[in-house]
């Protein structure tokens, strides 16, 4: 049925009524009624000629409410006739400045096309992981440039973004955006550039790629063709003015004095009392909708407003009026309703917001006052549209609307199925007044914004190695919208407009050099005499995680001394966080201390702050990862990044709201409870837990159960007996301990892991590994040998287990190893060198010290000890050297010693001797800090000398216990327990 009317659209001829027949037609094959239609828009036959029956690429001009959306729809019918293979590889992608766009498209054209089988998928947020399985399958993908950026970043390890054939651009004039605009232009042509090297990896391949972009002002429309050009030319253009529109549109600055001493929050107020007079003039008495900035902004111009209008209406409407204001749950809104005055913003109960839409749609509500910010994804069009101020609040502080978000205000005035005509009012200062005109006007040329963000998108690029040298880098520049505006308008570019087209080329050849040098300054990239570029793994992380190079050189300045808060400060320098930098440390720390925020806007910049804090400090940590050995510097980084996830400082008490269905007030009853700790909640009866949070059961034994799935780790170290002068080997498991109870259920998430740092007195790291949730449940356990080198400053560990997601499950301990290397005997006690043994005392109580003495290694062994010894207090070094030399002389003179008549007896076969005698007794480990008795290792060839040893408790030791086992004939193990005389 549905490829029967696609041949019928074939069979129409090219006329008025071709165009007509397509757009029914096309209307009965998505299954949609053409009363759901709001307009049919006559395009010239060309244009759909264009569209419809050919690949080229294609941009439009039109204004808003001209039906620009059939364009794209029909460039999709399009992909629909050309595909083979029943659609499976049909793949289009739709792209607009603001999620809330893609939202509406998606729910319009899911429902338009999802009948015929495609299968719609909204992209949106952060970068996940999980984005690219869950769009493996969808024919139609909708999402923003920041999205698709983060996306494409990656696009070479998976095959799923060449197969795009359709890329569909709203809104293109966002290009000239200062804060999305360069994202945008980069996307295009990084598009653009995947084709160009799929063609060059296989000519032969008929793969290609269609743009189709539209907008409401393009003025210099032709650059953007140029832009959008393919191996066939230029893009075909399509240019309509305003008498196209289907519903005229009247647009109107009204300018309003602000002195010197009136701040945008009193003109803001201002311009509440000037509000009734405005909508009395152009509303026409019909629907109008009021934009403010904030959502107290809204309820108090609502206010003003009952207090100074009056509306006309009939008993008929008022009764309805007071049938809705009978449902509102909202007391005050309840009181405005009857007035004809609502207000709509997020905070509101959601059977509220939509009572209004319903009341505001179909004409009832003559006055809705809503923000600028939420209503651009309500579909809410109205006779009279009034922007009131042209500043709006951003994390605190006051700035200018884009053009983006106006035109989107602007474009809600108009309804297709009452009105012929519409008006749109800006309120703005006198002193800008002109600027809106201006911009109205639409006679102001679409800029790049590229060359101000062009470091981050070259290293970008070279990540992905479309820019793999620097020939290719100026390439690639030359290829780009701000090439095309450079060589035309280059006073905007910083560049002298009596420049040639060589002289300007020359300049964003200079621009793009002193980038990629700036990158090879922080070890981003590399670059070789060649002229070759690669990039570092710090660059790779950089372009993952979309950092931008100030941020990125910050992390560079991390010297592991830093607290977290200092890290916070540190990293909210970046341009990630849009607030300034003081509000950003206060929001952030305001949300992990567990203080209320309660302003809406502030709740809203709070969100984007953390969803940009998880990927920053998650970046900042890898970097540390492959820049820094620094122990302290990992650690800080890790337990930022978890505090960034879970929303808590590591050490807040409010644990309890990581739990599902516990907020600040249940968790601050908790708190004050004394449950401060998952061990405590554990032990707390359900019942008590009900009554502490004031909710019926089963909710205690629900809160319980959550805690006791949480995983609880534990770490234990043994070292293996192997020692050595300057390594030691530690055997290392993590246990699940609630393994068994896991097996079936578990509060976290499946990507939960958890990371194993293990650091050394000389903040060094001497472990590092990441422990996959999955993985433990699997064994309940894992273990390493790991291998320690021995520090300068001691022989301690720090042992650090850290959750990924949760506060509260760290684990850390410390762990003392122990070398067969010398030790100090205290702040009077000095090593001297000597080639054959040394002396390590273990532990020191008031009388008692253990020693160990080590004899040198085999010679059939790799020595581990090297030329390290006693040292003598300094103040008889002379006189002990020469003792150690008579014991020589002496040495030599004896004729038999007690290791000759040992090795005697031992050679002499007539006498056996029962070596189980002198076993060795093993005995339990001991912690750290008690006593340990050391062992060594002899062998036939240095057995003597280390008996000659046992001499020196003629002055130094007393030896009470000797302890003697043998391996075998070549190794004997002789344990000393010696105590230290005491002299002057």
């Amino acid at each position: 049925m549905h490829f029967y009317y696609i041949h019928i659209i074939h069979l129409c001829i090219t006329s008025l009524f071709f165009q007509v027949c397509i757009f029914i037609v096309y209307k009965e094959m998505i299954n949609v009624p053409l009363s759901m239609t709001c307009c049919v828009v006559v395009f010239p036959s060309q244009a759909l000629d264009d569209v419809l029956y050919t690949n080229k690429n294609f941009v439009a001009c039109a204004p808003t409410g001209s039906g620009k959306t059939v364009l794209f729809e029909l460039a999709i019918v399009q992909l629909l006739i050309e595909a083979s293979d029943a659609w499976h590889n049909v793949r289009a992608v739709y792209m607009a400045p603001i999620k809330a766009l893609c939202s509406q498209r998606f729910e319009n054209w899911k429902q338009k096309f999802g009948p015929l089988g495609l299968n719609c998928k909204e992209l949106t947020g952060d970068t996940e992981i999980d984005d690219i399985f869950e769009i493996q399958d969808a024919h139609l993908i909708f999402t923003t440039p920041e999205k698709w950026d983060s996306m494409t970043r990656r696009w070479k390890d998976n095959r799923l973004l060449p197969s795009v054939s359709l890329f569909l651009i709203d809104e293109i004039h966002v290009v000239k955006d200062k804060t999305r605009g360069a994202t945008l232009e980069v996307v295009v042509s990084r598009m653009k550039t995947m084709h160009s090297y799929q063609l060059a990896v296989n000519p032969k391949s008929k793969a290609s790629t269609r743009f189709v972009a539209v907008s409401a002002t393009i003025p210099n429309i032709q650059d953007v063709s140029e832009w959008l050009s393919d191996e066939s030319g230029p893009a075909t253009c399509l240019e309509m003015d305003e008498t196209h529109r289907p519903v005229k549109l009247r647009k109107v600055v009204l300018g309003f004095p602000c002195g010197s001493n009136q701040n945008e929050f009193k003109f803001d107020l201002s311009l509440n009392y000037k509000m009734a007079n405005v909508i009395q003039t152009y509303s026409d008495q019909k629907p109008t909708l009021v934009f403010c900035s904030t959502r107290k902004g809204v309820q108090q111009s609502a206010s003003v407003l009952a207090k100074d209008a009056r509306f006309i209406m009939s008993l008929d409407h008022k009764q309805r009026l007071m049938k809705y204001a009978n449902s509102l749950l909202d007391a005050n809104l309840r009181d405005l309703f009857i007035c004809g005055i609502g207000y709509h913003h997020a905070g509101m109960d959601v059977s509220d917001r939509k009572l209004i839409e319903e009341a505001f749609t179909v004409g009832d509500l003559p006055v809705l006052f809503t923000t600028s910010t939420l209503a651009m994804g309500v579909n809410l069009p109205a006779h009279l549209v009034v922007i009131k101020s042209t500043l709006h609040y951003v994390g605190g502080a006051c700035e200018e609307y884009s053009e983006a978000d106006l035109l989107q205000m602007i474009g809600r005035a108009g309804r297709p199925q009452f009105d012929t005509t519409a008006t749109a009012v800006i309120m703005t200062r006198s002193q800008t007044k002109d600027k809106y005109t201006h911009f109205l006007s639409g006679i102001d040329s679409i800029e790049s914004s590229l060359h101000t963000n062009l470091v981050e998108h070259l290293n970008a690029e070279i990540v992905l190695h479309t820019i793999s040298d620097v020939n290719m880098a100026l390439d690639w520049i030359r290829s780009t919208f701000l090439c095309i505006r450079a060589l035309k308008n280059p006073k905007h570019y910083g560049f002298s407009p009596e420049l040639d087209k060589c002289g300007i080329e020359t300049k964003l050849q200079e621009l793009c050099l002193k980038n990629l040098n700036s990158l090879a300054s922080f070890n981003l990239i590399t670059m070789d005499e060649d002229i070759n570029i690669k990039p570092t793994e710090t660059g790779k992380l950089m372009a993952r995680y979309c950092v931008a190079f100030d941020t990125v050189k910050q992390f560079s300045m991390v010297t592991g001394t830093e607290t977290l808060p200092e890290l916070i400060e540190m990293i909210s320098k970046g341009k990630e966080f849009s607030p300034s930098q003081k509000i950003s440390i206060f929001l952030i720390q305001a949300q992990l201390g567990c203080i209320p925020i309660q302003e809406f806007g502030l709740i809203q910049d709070t969100g984007k702050i953390f969803r940009n804090g998880n990927r920053v400090s998650r970046c900042m940590l890898l970097t540390c990862l492959f820049l820094s050995s620094n122990f302290s510097a990992r650690l800080n980084s890790l337990t930022l990044a978890k505090c960034f996830r879970a929303k808590l400082w590591e050490n807040s008490p409010y644990i309890s709201r990581q739990v599902e269905r516990i907020g600040f007030t249940l968790a601050t009853a908790m708190v004050n409870a004394g449950l401060t700790t998952f061990s405590k909640i554990e032990q707390t009866s359900p019942r008590e837990l009900e009554i502490i949070v004031n909710r019926h059961p089963p909710f205690g034994n629900q809160i319980k159960e959550a805690v006791s799935k949480l995983p609880k780790c534990e770490v234990t170290l043994e070292q293996i007996p192997r020692y050595s002068l300057s390594t030691a080997e530690i055997s290392v498991t993590v246990n699940l301990m609630n393994f068994k109870e896991l097996a079936s259920k578990q509060t976290a998430p499946d990507h939960h892991y958890i990371t194993l740092i293990i650091g050394d007195c000389d903040n060094n790291v001497v472990f590092q590994q990441k422990i996959l949730n999955t993985l433990l449940s699997k064994s309940g356990s894992w273990s390493k040998r790991i291998e320690v080198t021995r520090a300068h400053k001691g022989e301690e560990l720090s042992i650090h287990l850290i959750s990924s997601e949760y506060v509260g499950l760290d684990v850390q301990q410390k762990y003392r190893v122990y070398y067969s290397g010398v030790k100090r005997f205290g702040a009077e006690s000095c090593i001297r060198e000597n080639p054959t043994w040394r002396v390590q005392r273990i532990y020191t109580t008031e009388k008692t010290q253990d020693t160990t003495l080590t004899a040198p290694a085999p010679s059939n062994r790799v020595s581990l000890i090297g030329k390290i010894g006693v040292r003598k207090r300094s103040t008889n070094q002379s006189n002990f050297t020469s003792y150690l030399n008579n014991l020589k002389i002496r040495n030599e003179k004896l004729c038999e010693t007690p290791v000759k008549r040992l090795k005697m007896r031992m050679n002499d076969g007539t006498a056996a001797v029962s070596m189980q005698q002198f076993s060795y007794k093993p005995k339990d480990t001991l912690p750290a800090a008690k006593k340990y008795m050391g062992f060594l290792l002899a062998t036939e060839v240095n057995l003597l000398m280390l008996m000659k040893l046992t001499l020196l408790r003629l002055y130094y030791f007393d030896i009470h216990d000797v302890d003697i086992h043998s391996s075998g004939l070549r190794e004997v193990s002789v344990t000393l327990k010696v105590r230290m005389k005491s002299r002057s």
